[in-house]
């Protein structure tokens, strides 16, 4: 007689995997039996940290810097993330509003386990973060995801928030630029929005992940006003996603609760990472992580008209981020048998849309520009090799 099972929470029955990984699994299964695979399906960059970062981690552990932080950070580097937005965005954020977090997805746990829970909506676009809508779910919150398109570059608009929201929504997350799409929302719509969120007492919530790696136009970061949520990560621009480090900008109010939520989910943030990312700021690396940036922006021009001549639509240019959101209907509407046989027959690894939502998700694939640009000429004669075979 087999011994029952525990009983599961409800609340996973709504939290769905991670699709890509699936597709990852199955490229380093082909590598493993001698394949070589061009991965374009992975949200990371293939820079290596840079060296000033390293360093300081090294001397941060020789230095014995391996015990607890406070909850809410090592005070230094507090101090230079304030800077930080201070030089580069103009946006003056008192160090004592800043939460250090593992990851970014440490940050966005903290913002929704202070804003969300049972009956509670939180607005967010689709396609989308994955992990934007489960965690909404493991507060026991109702992700309501409305669905995006070209018209709007893919972001939220004051009126589709107005259409969506509802006497229980209590917070409304956008992420500029985002990711599948790469698209940034403009600084006059945020400001509609804002006015809007503050003045029906809803919290807004603005991950600026990528806000550092913004090609086209101004930089404009939400942190300009002290009564928003803003998420950011030392993962992709600061190229340090194995360090699991982010942060937490948030209103002076919140401070107290976030500090206990913090001190109860993961109590600090990883303290040699802390210290090595102190190194993050300095000049020298800076100076190497525009370079890079630079490179990412060179890698779009290359791979974003490749991909329309080719037959992938794209309707809207990304402005940041290193990914192409791309229609692959005139190929295909089922996106995920579609990447499923261009890795198996022309070995390059994408992501399909069922990943970022619902919302004609069957209709698109992600590329991650995240390979050097021969490499991303080669993964072009692969794919117009599979799609005239």
């Amino acid at each position: 007689m087999s011994t029952p099972k525990p009983y599961t929470a409800v609340r996973m029955d709504g939290i769905a995997p991670f699709h890509v990984m699936a597709i990852l699994a199955q490229a380093q299964a082909l590598e493993a039996a001698g394949r070589d695979i061009i991965h374009l399906e992975i949200g990371e960059p293939d820079f290596a940290t840079p060296e000033p970062i390293i360093e300081a981690g090294i001397a941060a552990l020789r230095a014995g810097h391996t015990h607890y932080t406070g909850a809410l950070g090592l005070p230094a580097l507090r101090e230079a993330i304030s800077d930080f937005y201070a030089s580069r965005w103009q946006a003056m954020v008192d160090p004592a509003r800043v939460v250090v977090t593992p990851g970014a997805s440490g940050a966005l746990l903290l913002a929704l386990g202070l804003l969300a829970g049972p009956g509670d909506e939180v607005l967010m676009a689709d396609p989308g973060y994955p992990c934007n809508r489960h965690f909404a779910r493991f507060c026991d919150a109702r992700a309501v995801t409305v669905p995006v398109d070209a018209a709007s570059g893919f972001q939220f608009t004051l009126e589709l928030i107005q259409r969506h929201a509802t006497p229980a929504t209590r917070a409304v997350l956008i992420a500029s630029p985002s990711n599948p799409t790469g698209t940034r929302i403009s600084p006059d719509e945020l400001a509609r929005i804002h006015h809007w969120c503050a003045a029906q007492g809803v919290a807004l919530i603005v991950d600026e992940i990528y806000l550092a790696l913004t090609y086209d136009g101004t930089e404009h970061s939400a942190a300009r006003w002290d009564d928003v949520f803003v998420i950011n990560s030392f993962s992709k621009y600061f190229l340090m996603t194995g360090w699991r480090l982010g942060w937490l900008a948030a209103p002076a109010w919140a401070m107290p609760a976030l500090e206990r939520l913090a001190q109860n989910l993961f109590l600090a943030a990883s303290t040699p990472a802390q210290h090595a990312a102190l190194a993050a700021f300095s000049p020298a690396t800076l100076s190497e992580l525009e370079a890079r940036k630079a490179e990412l922006r060179a890698r779009r021009d290359f791979l974003l008209p490749a991909l329309r001549e080719r037959g992938f639509a794209i309707p809207v240019t990304p402005q940041g981020a290193f990914y192409l959101y791309a229609d692959c209907s005139r190929f295909t509407l089922d996106s995920h048998a579609f990447v499923s046989h261009l890795l198996d027959h022309a070995d390059v690894a994408v992501t399909h849309g069922i990943d970022f939502g619902h919302h004609n998700a069957a209709r698109h694939v992600r590329f991650a520009y995240t390979q050097p640009l021969p490499r991303l000429a080669e993964a072009l004669t692969r794919i117009e090799g599979f799609l005239q075979a």
